[in-house]
């Protein structure tokens, strides 16, 4: 094997080791873009579309240099004639269309494992986004709830303190009232304390008027028997003159 050849062979396994790395389960997409973020890999990335496409182009060339020659050992007709001419020939044509055969397959496979890689890494960037995203969504959403579960209870810490701020005015007009009523009770009963004075005045007064009527009523009784005494004595006096 030449030294492309086997260049091309180890740059294969290089890619079957990169695929099978990056296939590992338990590495997630946001380790891999970790990795990707290394001060290395950010000195090669400006590089990275170029080599990417020259690493393409002379995949392309070998492998179009390995089905040449794998069309030109395959030609029945130049086996036949170098088989009649050279006896031995026969196995060496076999032996280079096996090793174009096989340089074509390890070129193709190359090839098609640098797409894939290529591919790969990218899904794997995109995927690890998306998570990031996700992520990041997801904080958005528990900072969301977290402040709408703040502001139900600051609602109904609120809704509690104006029922409170209510019944404390409830309460401060049933005791307004209540003062009310008790000032009213209060004047009632002074009102009432003066009609039962004035009353007992008026009773007293009336007691007087009656004692005082009584003496009149005694007095004038008095005055009448005097009267009636009087006349009496007079018309006995009369009687006595006139006899």
């Amino acid at each position: 094997m030449t030294f492309q050849w086997t260049a091309v062979a180890s740059f294969l396994y290089a890619e079957i080791g990169v695929l099978l790395l990056l296939c590992i389960p338990f590495v997630s997409p946001l380790r891999w873009k970790q990795i990707f973020r290394f001060q290395l890999w950010a000195t090669i990335s400006p590089y990275w579309n170029k080599a990417f496409l020259s690493i393409i182009v002379v995949l392309i060339v070998l492998f179009l240099d390995a089905a040449r020659e794998v069309k030109k050992y395959s030609a029945t007709q130049a086996v036949d004639k170098n088989a009649k001419v050279y006896p031995s020939s026969y196995d060496h044509i076999h032996m280079k269309l096996f090793r174009s055969q096989r340089n074509l397959y390890i070129s193709g496979f190359s090839l098609f494992l640098w797409l894939v890689l290529r591919r790969v890494v990218s899904l794997i960037m995109q995927l690890a986004g998306e998570m990031e995203s996700h992520n990041a969504m997801k904080a958005q959403v528990e900072n969301a709830n977290q402040a709408a579960k703040k502001y139900m209870e600051d609602n109904e810490n609120l809704k509690k303190t104006i029922e409170r701020s209510k019944a404390r005015e409830g309460d401060q007009a049933i005791t307004t009232e209540n003062e009310k009523l008790k000032q009213e009770i209060e004047q009632g009963k002074k009102e009432l304390n003066r009609t039962v004075e004035a009353l007992s005045k008026s009773q007293a007064e009336v007691s007087a008027l009656k004692k005082q009527s009584e003496g009149l009523t005694r007095e004038y009784d008095r005055l009448i028997r005097e009267h009636e005494q009087l006349q009496n004595t007079t018309d006995e006096r009369v009687n006595k003159k006139d006899e």
